[in-house]
């Protein structure tokens, strides 16, 4: 019986990962402590997809390894020798081995070390897990992915597609949203290419998931632009359903199909302005998000020049943008570099000019009204999401799950204002 700290970073899958290891600790007899300088025993789920992050990572195991200490997530199955240089007695647990985790903790917590970075037979559909949001359901669809990308850690972390069969995932949504989740996310590394080593597709699981008789929202996660020929029609039908979030997530990386052929991305960029195109033809406003990185070795002025090109003509609702980093055993990290002084500049660049397509995009919204599904509290005020999964803040005294008819009066770079309108 111990008081074990639990922190995560990085992707939604991260943090469906975090879940579900404090449900196994739970399950075990453990207590979860409020903080970590309450607890027996930390233990951080790492993100290690970019520099930056990373950097974070080792920051935060230097703070923790004053108490025993467990690394999962990417960062040790990716970088073992990283989380060794500076926490040698660290315990580590990889993304897929979670099934390992009550085995760890028990070695730990007696003096012991213990490594667990194979991937175990164990599924992540149907274990017990602790909400770190209970208006949120992130349920895991699949692990691993088919993309090969220059300048990812990805692959070395969490292996080929795994998917779960849909059965399994449906069964699994019904438990969260029987549980009192009105907002489910559907997340994987790659949801493009979910269904494809079990004879499935992303658009058959929605329809099934879909199915389930109540009322909730699906969130469909990231999915790369390389599948999107082969389930684009399929995926159209889908959202057509008012349970289904009006957002993709489709990160490009590059307007520069060069650029795209050198991070070996699959797609080009023609690719990513058909879907696009097709989805705000069909659906008259929708979100559409996406990925940029600037200063990839290879990048040129021009091919600089098309990402701008390629961000005014699609005019992406929300831009994540990575300066590059090489990341250790991928391929691209063994390029000549730009300098970073550049990459610096164009980062400030894109960053200027999304943030303004995104400004412009929200004042669109002004004067709208519709239903809000509040999901998450915020330091202003308490946040919801509509239709089209658009960030809506209100001051109004407003509970988590709750559903209200708002009025957008207002607009930022990031979200919309809002007040009840009844």
């Amino acid at each position: 019986m111990a008081k074990i700290w639990v922190e995560a970073y990085g992707c939604s899958a991260s943090f469906a990962d975090s879940e579900m290891i404090s449900g196994l600790i739970v399950n075990g007899g453990h207590t979860l402590a409020a903080n970590s300088s309450d607890s027996d025993l930390n233990l951080i789920v790492t993100c290690s997809v970019k520099d930056a992050t990373a950097n974070k990572m080792v920051n935060r195991i230097k703070n923790l390894k004053s108490k025993p200490l467990v690394v999962a997530g990417c960062l040790p199955k990716a970088e073992q020798k990283t989380v060794e240089k500076f926490s040698q007695n660290a315990s580590l647990l990889g993304p897929n081995s979670l099934g390992k985790t009550l085995e760890v903790i028990s070695t730990t917590l007696s003096g012991g070390r213990m490594i667990q970075l194979e991937d175990s037979d164990l599924s992540k559909i149907g274990l017990p897990k602790v909400r770190l949001n209970p208006a949120v359901g992130i349920v895991e669809i699949a692990s691993g992915c088919m993309s090969e990308c220059t300048f990812c850690q990805t692959k070395l972390s969490k292996g080929d597609l795994q998917s779960y069969r849909i059965g399994d995932i449906v069964r699994q949504v019904a438990i969260e949203i029987k549980d009192g989740c009105k907002e489910v996310w559907l997340t994987s590394t790659d949801n493009g290419c979910y269904g494809l080593d079990i004879g499935e597709d992303l658009s058959s699981l929605i329809n099934a998931v879909i199915e389930i008789p109540s009322k909730f929202k699906i969130r469909v996660g990231m999915m790369n632009p390389m599948y999107m020929p082969r389930i684009r029609e399929g995926l159209l039908k889908s959202f057509d359903n008012d349970k289904v979030f009006k957002f993709l997530h489709i990160p490009v990386q590059s307007g520069s199909d060069k650029i795209l052929n050198d991070m070996k991305r699959g797609h080009t960029a023609k690719t990513f302005t058909d879907v696009v195109y097709k989805f705000r033809k069909k659906f008259s406003k929708f979100t559409i998000a996406t990925d940029i990185i600037v200063g990839f070795p290879s990048e040129t002025q021009e091919d600089f020049k098309q990402t701008i090109d390629l961000l005014n003509d699609t005019r992406p609702d929300i831009v994540n943008l990575s300066r590059y980093s090489p990341r250790p055993g991928t391929k691209a990290a063994d390029y000549t570099q730009i300098d970073v002084s550049e990459v610096k500049r164009r980062s400030k660049i894109v960053f200027d000019v999304s943030s303004q397509i995104s400004f412009e995009n929200n004042l669109k919204w002004i004067g709208w009204k519709g239903e809000v599904l509040f999901d998450e509290k915020s330091e202003t005020g308490i946040q919801g999401r509509n239709f089209a999964y658009k960030s809506i803040l209100v001051k109004d005294k407003v509970e988590i799950c709750e559903v209200h008819q708002v009025e957008i009066i207002d607009a930022t770079k990031h979200s919309l204002i809002g007040k009840i309108a009844s």
